[in-house]
């Protein structure tokens, strides 16, 4: 099922490069038919992320971003604090690992022990006291524009990717009013929202005015994840897990999912909707046209 594409990425600080070398790879077999078939599919590879000289992790990802990727997974996980100094992020592509370096003794022992793997696409990996974060976790003030909403799913539903290519990869999105800024894709939907986190501790981006939009299922994950970035928004095509909305309604989160054609629902965080845009004027998906849908 394919949308239509359009060429223009401009309103994009980071837009998908379906055709950079690497993510893809083709592949033949025969379809129902037996007549034979080539097509691309993803690349899928290791990652290890290092912080100084402690191994934390290994991610399964399709390899762009990597340094943004681990220092978003260490953002994210906590183990890397507000004001906390990065030296230095260096990647291998030959040894397939980042390491992080901080002006700082790093030592946990404790959290590893504590890893809980998640629903998350690629075996996603969370540590057992990610919760503990969000004790403090006030999120800014926003409200978001279902105009901006409905343009916004119009324009990254149409932008260049590798879903549109190959298929079984994730897509999040940074977002601001209704531009599109920075589209990661990942096998693992976890990953390319940590890729943002990077990218965003990186330039020094906040989180004030933003939303995330994925592709995604709106897990307890995304969602934990999304208020540690202190993001007020989320938004989805797909649907929702019940732990999910429960913590998103702790937190003050604005969770939007089953964002396709005019339709959405709004599950927490209500009140930051302004409703200027009347759905009856809004085109609906044709079947045809619809990528994955509540259950992805």
């Amino acid at each position: 099922m394919q949308l239509p594409r359009s060429d223009d990425t401009s309103p994009y600080i980071i837009a998908p490069a379906p055709g950079a070398t690497g993510l893809t790879r083709a592949v033949t077999g025969t379809d129902q038919t037996g007549t034979p078939q080539t097509i691309d599919v993803v690349e899928e590879r290791p990652l290890t992320i290092f912080l100084n000289a402690q191994e934390i992790v290994t991610a399964m990802t399709i390899g762009d971003y990597p340094e943004y990727l681990a220092l978003g997974f260490l953002r994210n996980q906590g183990m890397l604090k507000d004001g906390e100094n990065v030296q230095q992020v260096d990647y291998d592509d030959e040894l397939e690992t980042v390491v992080v370096r901080t002006d700082g003794q790093t030592t946990y022992e404790d959290k590893l022990k504590k890893k809980t793997r998640t629903s998350g696409c690629a075996v996603g990996t969370v540590f057992g006291d990610m919760m503990e974060g969000l004790e403090g976790v006030t999120l800014p003030q926003a409200t978001l524009h279902t105009s901006d909403l409905y343009a916004l799913a119009h324009i990254i539903n149409t932008t260049p990717s590798l879903y549109l290519t190959a298929g079984a990869i994730h897509g999040t999105v940074l977002c601001e009013g209704g531009r599109p800024l920075v589209y990661m894709e990942d096998v693992g939907r976890h990953n390319a929202v940590d890729k943002i986190a990077g990218w965003m501790l990186s330039t020094g981006v906040g989180p004030e005015g933003k939303m995330l939009y994925t592709t995604g299922r709106l897990t307890s994950e995304m969602v934990i994840k999304t208020a540690l970035m202190g993001i007020p928004i989320l938004a989805s095509r797909s649907g929702f897990t019940a732990w999910g909305v429960e913590i998103a309604q702790q937190v003050g989160l604005t969770l939007i999912g089953r964002l396709r054609g005019r339709r959405f629902v709004c599950l927490a965080g209500e009140e930051r909707l302004i409703r200027d845009a009347d759905p009856a004027t809004v085109a609906e998906e044709e079947g045809k046209h619809r990528r994955k849908g509540a259950g992805s």
